[in-house]
């Protein structure tokens, strides 16, 4: 078992865990939530020992790479506990979060010194009433200081990620790379997935593709693809004469299946194996009947990678065709 690997059916070996360590969240972007959210009672979510317990699990089977989200991670107590056991495995070439920026200036040194390589933070906008309007929180100025912090305390990289909405925001994708060109970041823009059902807008009527996006900066910025490959659904291009690399996460116009190497385990403990699919395996059921049996633990994830499908089917114009929302999942 110790050389055992995490392969799917299709030959793809799965080297990347996204561990959700909560599904709670200071903010409610209208993507992601609803504003009167109901959060799972916290006896259903896993306890840091289980979290924990998930990672060495997925370690011993040949994950290489790490991420924690939410939720947004940092607002659960006693995280750092937990980073800093992850952080000094050996095994791991990678360990970073998700955040929407809230907590860093408080907390990006401490993530930092427990071992956290790379962040990635959500920025939707740079307009202080667009930025309210899009996370239901009037915080920007709040989020940029911790962006201000994290650069200085000395992260491999930081990206920040951008949802693109037709009518909403995608009048400011030029400014949001300039933005992340004058601090050496990188930038992701996605186009917005069908997760959750959501009052604040049609989303077929603001999509808005990464072709689109592409183009509009490409009148102002020279952009020859990038060599840099992930594994995962960004596509990057390298902004000429800058150190910016632009990525695009494209669900609906150019999907991102074919060399998938993740899995998802969200906070109440169900390994996702798809993110367009609501088949899940429940590994809180498997921990707490069988508390610190790692071997068993791990049979089960390399029968249930045997189930992992091939690959989504998003449409822009369809209804919901996952039913949770992205902060349930795990962002």
């Amino acid at each position: 078992m110790d050389h055992a690997q995490l392969l799917d059916p299709f030959g793809r070996r799965i080297t990347y865990l996204r561990l959700s360590v909560t599904d709670r969240c200071d903010f409610r972007c209208t993507y992601c939530m609803s504003e009167d959210m109901v959060f799972a009672p916290r006896a259903q979510i896993l306890s840091l020992e289980e979290l924990y317990a998930v990672a060495d699990a997925f370690i011993g089977l040949g994950v290489k790479r790490i991420r924690i989200t939410g939720g947004e991670p940092l607002v659960r107590k006693n995280l750092l506990s937990l980073l800093s056991r992850l952080g000094r495995r050996p095994e791991l070439d990678d360990l970073a979060i998700t955040s929407n920026g809230s907590q860093l200036a408080q907390l990006a040194p401490q993530l930092r010194a427990a071992g956290v390589k790379r962040l990635n933070i959500s920025l939707d906008s740079l307009n202080r009433e667009r930025f309210a309007a899009f996370t239901r929180r009037d915080k920007l100025d709040q989020v940029l200081a911790g962006i201000d912090v994290a650069r200085a305390a000395g992260f491999r990289k930081i990206k920040l990620n951008c949802v693109v909405q037709k009518g909403r925001n995608d009048d400011e994708v030029l400014d949001l790379v300039e933005y992340a060109m004058a601090r050496g970041l990188d930038i992701s823009f996605i186009e917005e997935m069908p997760l959750g059902s959501v009052s604040s807008h049609q989303r077929q009527d603001t999509f808005c593709s990464s072709d689109e996006v592409r183009a509009r900066i490409a009148q102002r910025h020279g952009l020859v693809r990038s060599s840099k490959q992930t594994g995962g659904p960004s596509r990057y291009w390298q902004v000429v004469g800058s150190d910016t690399q632009i990525g695009f996460i494209s669900p609906h116009s150019h999907n991102f299946c074919g060399d998938c190497n993740r899995v998802r385990v969200t906070a109440e403990g169900k390994l996702v194996l798809c993110l367009g699919h609501d088949n899940a395996l429940d590994l809180k059921a498997l921990i707490r009947r069988h508390p610190g049996d790692g071997l068993r633990l791990r049979q089960a994830l390399l029968e249930a990678l045997q189930l992992k499908p091939e690959r989504h089917h998003f449409a822009a114009d369809a209804q919901v065709q996952v039913l949770r929302f992205m902060s349930m999942t795990g962002g």
